[in-house]
């Protein structure tokens, strides 16, 4: 299970996932890594072309999307637990659970709210052959 800023991490690398790694997320993770790349545009940080490029590269990576019913349940289930004002991290957090051994997370905020509900893990386990 990876996060939006690690999504982008291996598109901006040209990273791999190792072969015993299968990278899964929930549907919104291309738009929300989009949403990042457009930061980075209008902060001056990258060119458009540049994230044009990046997001084709990461659009190339095999990702398994989820999205149903037991997902989303799950989702809801964790943001009213902790009293979060959105779903969107909690979906990482509903993906992990279901489908994934661990959350590779760069974004600090997602990650202290992950702590101690899923089990973290580093860009490079995931680069792990």
């Amino acid at each position: 299970m990876i996060d939006p800023a690690a999504l982008l991490h291996l598109a901006t690398n040209g990273y791999q996932t190792g072969p015993d790694h299968h990278l899964v997320a929930p549907n919104s993770i291309r738009s929300a890594t989009l949403d990042l790349l457009l930061q980075g545009v209008r902060n001056g940080e990258i060119t458009e072309t540049a994230a044009m490029d990046l997001h084709e590269r990461m659009t190339e990576l095999k990702i398994r999307l989820l999205g149903d019913r037991v997902s989303r349940r799950t989702a809801w289930k964790i943001a009213r637990e902790h009293h979060w004002d959105s779903i969107g991290h909690a979906e990482y957090l509903a993906v992990t659970i279901l489908q994934a051994d661990a959350l590779v997370v760069l974004d600090p905020v997602l990650a202290a709210k992950a702590e101690g509900i899923v089990p973290l893990a580093s860009i490079s386990e995931l680069l792990a052959q």
